[in-house]
């Protein structure tokens, strides 16, 4: 047991290496440049093509990187909204190699020990670090810990992964308007117009793995709501990222959330919604 907990951490520890390695960044950098100029010359790739991992669990690394080398990367602030430790997030390839600072709100005390920990050296130690904030979220604190922890206004990017009112938190939310959004919807939910009701009490897994959260049709109506339109999602669906309204409108075009289900697994995670279509929901 001790050698395979020496074999799992060493490869742990060097997984981190390779990704923090100064070549990692400059890669990425070149590619925001190439961007830079297809964008000049009216020659940018399709949105869904440009997708790729390296600290987020998905494609959501690639995807973001496409967006801000396109918008630019203002401020270079960030929320995430259940970040776990921070180190494997939508936010921190961001974070690591390209100096933005934010919040990463989470839970759990023991990943935020750790997240911490990782980056009172990363990038380097005089970069500015991000701030953590462990916090249950509800709808009814959201404004108030984000204004305490002195952000307010435009920001660049939110993201919301909380496993349970994801949905009804990004209702709530006021005090900063993000320029784009990632957030969770269940694609086990498929075409419904759904959203399972608020409960400010709510722990996954709850009554039921899959009975929480929104679809993506409900929580594409809230973006339009909010004034902002869809432009993609991870390959597998789940995390859908909207762009606001004024920005890139002849780069990227929007999307309807029926064409973000595309995948074999999404679309075999429909027949999981059986087992509770009949319980409480509200249209979004």
């Amino acid at each position: 047991m001790w050698l395979k907990n020496l074999v799992k951490y060493y490869f742990s520890k060097r997984i981190h290496r390779d990704k923090l390695h100064p070549s990692v960044g400059i890669g990425q950098r070149a590619l925001m440049q190439q961007y830079q100029l297809a964008q000049k010359n009216k020659q940018v790739p399709a949105f869904h093509t440009t997708g790729f991992k390296v600290f987020s669990q998905f494609e959501e690394d690639g995807l973001l990187l496409f967006l801000f080398s396109l918008i630019g990367e203002g401020s270079k602030t960030f929320i995430e909204i259940g970040s776990n430790d921070g180190i494997n997030s939508n936010c921190s390839n961001l974070a690591i190699h390209f100096g933005w600072s934010g919040l990463f709100f989470e839970g759990d005390p023991k990943l935020i020990r750790r997240g911490e920990k990782f980056y009172s050296n990363i990038p380097t130690p005089y970069h500015p670090k991000p701030t953590y904030i462990q916090a249950i979220i509800q709808r009814e604190n959201i404004n108030e810990l984000i204004s305490k922890a002195g952000l307010s206004g435009e920001i660049e990017l939110l993201s919301i992964d909380i496993d349970g009112n994801d949905y009804w938190v990004w209702d709530a939310l006021t005090v900063v308007q993000p320029k784009v959004v990632v957030i969770e919807t269940h694609t086990e939910f498929g075409l419904e117009n759904i959203v399972v009701p608020y409960d400010p009490h709510y722990m996954y897994p709850g009554k039921h793995p899959i009975y929480h959260g929104a679809s993506v049709i409900a929580m594409n109506n809230l973006a339009e709501k909010k004034g902002y339109r869809l432009v993609g999602a991870n390959d597998l669906g789940m995390n859908q990222i909207y762009i606001r309204k004024d920005l890139l409108l002849d780069e990227v075009p929007s999307v309807s959330p029926e064409s973000t289900l595309w995948h074999p697994k999404a679309k075999a995670d429909f027949a999981k919604f059986r087992e509770i279509k009949d319980w409480e929901y509200m249209k979004g």
